[in-house]
């Protein structure tokens, strides 16, 4: 399985980015063996509007399944949702924890956006 996380470096130690379209970078992380692809975020960093549902894009090509991240906003939770691609809110620590903490179900699937839309 492919899952993204948000990210502030670009390997599995640096830790998570809480925000989820200005996120600095996304890593997709493959849960079989932890190999993993960096996003470069940066068009979407200072973007004036729109910056979640272009990073959903992106994690979507490169065919994520769950996106892991601190807060997602309600259009970029909308865009993931119709790309059937959970979300689990509230990740926290470095990559690598984070997508453990949700391979052993510390870290459940959300069924909403847990912040306002640009923040």
């Amino acid at each position: 399985m492919k899952i993204a996380v948000t990210s502030k470096g670009t390997n599995l130690d640096s830790q998570v980015d809480p925000r989820f379209g200005r996120a600095a970078y996304i890593l997709v992380v493959d849960s079989e063996d932890f190999g993993f692809e960096v996003l470069d975020n940066k068009e979407n960093v200072n973007a004036l509007k729109g910056a979640g549902i272009q990073a959903a894009c992106m994690v979507s090509d490169r065919g994520a399944e769950v996106l892991l991240t601190g807060f997602c906003g309600p259009n970029a939770f909308k865009t993931l949702k119709a790309a059937k691609i959970g979300v689990a809110n509230d990740a926290g620590g470095s990559v690598r924890d984070a997508v453990k903490a949700y391979l052993d179900g510390k870290l459940p699937l959300s069924n909403k956006a847990n912040v306002e839309g640009q923040w």
